[in-house]
Protein backbone atom coordinates (compact mmCIF):
# COMPACT_ATOMS: atom_id res chain seq x y z
CA UNK A 1 0.00 0.00 0.00
CA UNK A 2 1.32 3.54 -0.84
CA UNK A 3 1.97 6.21 1.58
CA UNK A 4 1.24 8.74 -1.27
CA UNK A 5 -2.11 10.51 0.13
CA UNK A 6 -4.38 11.70 -2.66
CA UNK A 7 -5.25 15.62 -1.88
CA UNK A 8 -8.73 16.48 -3.51
CA UNK A 9 -8.22 19.72 -4.97
CA UNK A 10 -8.73 22.80 -3.42
CA UNK A 11 -9.15 20.69 -0.33
CA UNK A 12 -5.83 22.25 1.40
CA UNK A 13 -5.40 25.89 1.54
CA UNK A 14 -3.77 27.32 -1.47
CA UNK A 15 -0.52 29.04 -0.47
CA UNK A 16 0.35 32.51 -2.06
CA UNK A 17 3.95 34.07 -1.54
CA UNK A 18 3.66 37.82 -1.28
CA UNK A 19 7.32 38.05 0.36
CA UNK A 20 9.47 35.57 1.49
CA UNK A 21 12.29 37.54 2.94
CA UNK A 22 13.85 35.37 5.97
CA UNK A 23 10.99 33.05 6.32
CA UNK A 24 11.57 29.98 8.43
CA UNK A 25 12.58 27.14 5.77
CA UNK A 26 11.01 24.74 7.73
CA UNK A 27 7.44 26.48 8.21
CA UNK A 28 8.21 26.68 4.50
CA UNK A 29 8.22 22.96 3.90
CA UNK A 30 5.16 22.40 6.37
CA UNK A 31 3.02 24.85 4.11
CA UNK A 32 4.17 22.80 1.26
CA UNK A 33 3.21 19.35 2.35
CA UNK A 34 0.22 18.59 1.09
CA UNK A 35 1.05 19.84 -2.20
CA UNK A 36 -1.28 23.08 -1.98
CA UNK A 37 -1.78 25.19 -5.25
CA UNK A 38 1.08 27.55 -4.82
CA UNK A 39 1.24 31.32 -6.12
CA UNK A 40 4.11 33.32 -6.05
CA UNK A 41 4.56 37.29 -6.49
CA UNK A 42 7.00 38.10 -9.31
CA UNK A 43 9.34 39.46 -7.12
CA UNK A 44 9.83 36.06 -5.24
CA UNK A 45 9.38 33.59 -8.68
CA UNK A 46 13.31 33.27 -9.11
CA UNK A 47 13.72 32.23 -5.58
CA UNK A 48 10.76 29.83 -5.70
CA UNK A 49 12.82 28.03 -8.79
CA UNK A 50 16.01 27.99 -6.91
CA UNK A 51 14.43 25.91 -4.59
CA UNK A 52 12.90 23.47 -6.84
CA UNK A 53 9.39 24.31 -6.08
CA UNK A 54 6.37 24.00 -8.92
CA UNK A 55 4.85 27.35 -9.02
CA UNK A 56 1.33 27.16 -10.06
CA UNK A 57 0.33 30.75 -10.94
CA UNK A 58 2.80 33.71 -10.90
CA UNK A 59 0.91 37.09 -10.25
CA UNK A 60 1.66 40.28 -11.65
CA UNK A 61 4.67 38.79 -13.82
CA UNK A 62 6.04 37.97 -16.89
CA UNK A 63 5.34 34.62 -18.88
CA UNK A 64 8.51 35.30 -20.85
CA UNK A 65 10.46 33.06 -18.68
CA UNK A 66 8.17 30.42 -16.55
CA UNK A 67 7.65 27.07 -15.76
CA UNK A 68 5.94 24.60 -18.21
CA UNK A 69 2.37 25.09 -17.04
CA UNK A 70 2.36 28.29 -14.57
CA UNK A 71 -0.75 30.53 -15.04
CA UNK A 72 0.09 34.18 -15.38
CA UNK A 73 -2.48 36.41 -13.39
CA UNK A 74 -2.54 40.34 -14.10
CA UNK A 75 -4.12 42.84 -12.11
CA UNK A 76 -3.91 46.67 -11.70
CA UNK A 77 -4.12 46.79 -8.31
CA UNK A 78 -1.12 44.88 -5.45
CA UNK A 79 -0.01 41.09 -6.37
CA UNK A 80 -1.61 40.55 -2.80
CA UNK A 81 -5.16 41.69 -4.07
CA UNK A 82 -4.57 40.07 -7.44
CA UNK A 83 -3.54 36.72 -5.60
CA UNK A 84 -6.89 36.56 -3.18
CA UNK A 85 -9.32 37.94 -5.69
CA UNK A 86 -8.02 35.59 -8.05
CA UNK A 87 -8.29 32.73 -5.47
CA UNK A 88 -11.77 33.68 -4.65
CA UNK A 89 -13.34 34.07 -7.71
CA UNK A 90 -11.57 30.43 -8.42
CA UNK A 91 -13.63 28.97 -5.33
CA UNK A 92 -11.05 28.35 -3.04
CA UNK A 93 -12.21 28.68 0.79
CA UNK A 94 -8.93 29.12 2.34
CA UNK A 95 -5.49 30.54 1.87
CA UNK A 96 -2.03 30.89 3.66
CA UNK A 97 -0.17 34.34 2.67
CA UNK A 98 3.52 34.66 3.62
CA UNK A 99 4.14 37.79 3.92
CA UNK A 100 7.04 40.27 5.76
CA UNK A 101 4.68 42.60 7.05
CA UNK A 102 1.15 41.95 8.57
CA UNK A 103 -0.97 45.27 7.54
CA UNK A 104 -4.63 45.45 8.72
CA UNK A 105 -6.05 47.30 6.37
CA UNK A 106 -4.97 45.09 3.42
CA UNK A 107 -6.23 41.85 4.55
CA UNK A 108 -9.37 43.27 6.79
CA UNK A 109 -11.60 43.86 3.35
CA UNK A 110 -10.86 39.81 2.61
CA UNK A 111 -11.80 38.16 5.95
CA UNK A 112 -15.42 37.38 4.85
CA UNK A 113 -14.51 36.02 1.81
CA UNK A 114 -11.81 33.23 2.18
CA UNK A 115 -10.73 32.00 5.25
CA UNK A 116 -6.59 33.83 5.60
CA UNK A 117 -3.66 32.86 7.58
CA UNK A 118 -1.24 35.78 7.71
CA UNK A 119 2.57 34.19 8.44
CA UNK A 120 5.79 36.55 8.85
CA UNK A 121 8.66 35.46 10.11
CA UNK A 122 7.99 36.15 13.58
CA UNK A 123 3.84 35.44 14.03
CA UNK A 124 1.06 34.06 12.29
CA UNK A 125 -2.36 36.29 12.09
CA UNK A 126 -5.78 35.06 11.45
CA UNK A 127 -9.53 35.99 11.72
CA UNK A 128 -12.04 35.14 13.70
CA UNK A 129 -15.25 35.62 14.51
CA UNK A 130 -17.27 36.72 17.49
CA UNK A 131 -17.65 32.71 19.82
CA UNK A 132 -13.87 31.67 18.48
CA UNK A 133 -12.40 29.33 21.38
CA UNK A 134 -9.26 27.65 20.82
CA UNK A 135 -7.54 25.53 23.51
CA UNK A 136 -3.75 26.76 24.97
CA UNK A 137 -1.50 25.93 27.53
CA UNK A 138 -0.54 28.65 30.16
CA UNK A 139 1.66 31.30 28.79
CA UNK A 140 0.76 31.32 24.94
CA UNK A 141 0.37 34.72 23.97
CA UNK A 142 -1.97 36.82 21.39
CA UNK A 143 -2.53 40.13 19.74
CA UNK A 144 -5.76 40.78 19.01
CA UNK A 145 -6.17 43.56 15.89
CA UNK A 146 -8.97 45.64 14.92
CA UNK A 147 -11.51 45.86 17.91
CA UNK A 148 -10.97 47.62 20.76
CA UNK A 149 -13.96 46.25 22.90
CA UNK A 150 -14.40 42.79 23.22
CA UNK A 151 -14.62 40.02 25.61
CA UNK A 152 -12.26 37.20 26.71
CA UNK A 153 -11.99 34.25 28.48
CA UNK A 154 -8.83 32.97 30.37
CA UNK A 155 -6.42 35.94 29.07
CA UNK A 156 -4.87 38.84 30.99
CA UNK A 157 -3.77 41.68 29.31
CA UNK A 158 0.31 42.42 30.16
CA UNK A 159 1.91 45.33 30.16
CA UNK A 160 3.47 45.23 26.56
CA UNK A 161 -0.48 44.94 25.84
CA UNK A 162 -0.07 41.44 24.45
CA UNK A 163 -2.59 38.96 25.86
CA UNK A 164 -1.18 35.90 28.09
CA UNK A 165 -3.55 32.67 28.91
CA UNK A 166 -4.20 32.16 32.47
CA UNK A 167 -3.94 28.63 33.09
CA UNK A 168 -4.17 25.44 30.64
CA UNK A 169 -7.27 25.69 28.66
CA UNK A 170 -9.75 27.44 26.16
CA UNK A 171 -9.43 30.47 25.14
CA UNK A 172 -12.69 32.57 23.72
CA UNK A 173 -13.11 35.51 22.34
CA UNK A 174 -17.00 37.58 22.12
CA UNK A 175 -17.65 40.68 20.16
CA UNK A 176 -20.24 42.67 18.01
CA UNK A 177 -19.55 43.38 14.18
CA UNK A 178 -16.94 42.36 12.25
CA UNK A 179 -14.06 39.32 12.17
CA UNK A 180 -11.08 40.41 13.69
CA UNK A 181 -7.82 39.14 13.33
CA UNK A 182 -5.61 37.47 16.29
CA UNK A 183 -2.20 36.95 15.93
CA UNK A 184 0.06 34.52 18.01
CA UNK A 185 4.22 34.08 17.67
CA UNK A 186 5.80 31.49 15.87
Amino acid sequence: MSSHHIVKEKQEPALYIDELGNFNEELLGQLLEWSPTLLVNADNYDKMRSLGLKVDVLVNGSSNDTQENTKVIQGPVDALMVAINYLYEEGYPAVNVITNKFDLERFAGFSDKINLVVFTAKAKFYAIRSGFSVWKPAGSEFNILGNSYLEVTNLMQNENEIFEVVKDGFVEFTFSGQPIFISEPI
